[in-house]
């Protein structure tokens, strides 16, 4: 089991890594973060709103599934949101540049320390 610091530590070590958060959907507040390049704050209000909007519409198209991750690809950044196994409520932010990043280990490494998250 890692705390949320090992797992923002571990993201941070991946190429292109940018900055990463463990945030509350149900609030937006930042449960931790790291690395710089964005506006946390913002980014963890606003991809509240994309992960809130998601549930809602799986909702009203009756689709009985789970959100693996949601995937932003920018002209220079990739963005990453995986609601958490293990809290519901919780997802993890990961920003990469697009660059220097290779996107199939990103998402297999936010993949690997979901599974290791304790709160």
């Amino acid at each position: 089991m890692a705390t949320i610091k090992q797992t923002l530590d571990e993201l941070m070590g991946q190429d292109g890594a940018m900055c990463a958060a463990i945030v509350d959907s149900t609030s937006g507040m930042i449960l931790g973060s790291t690395g710089s390049g964005v506006d946390i704050e913002v980014a963890a209000a606003g991809n509240t709103e994309v992960v809130r909007s998601k549930i809602k519409t799986m909702r009203a198209l009756g689709l009985n599934d789970v959100i693996e991750d949601i995937l932003i690809t920018l002209g220079k950044q990739y963005h990453i949101i995986r609601p958490s196994s293990r809290k519901d409520g919780v997802f993890i932010y990961f920003v990469l540049d697009k660059a220097r990043a290779n996107l199939a280990m990103a998402r297999r490494k936010t993949q690997d320390v979901d599974k290791e998250l304790n709160f």
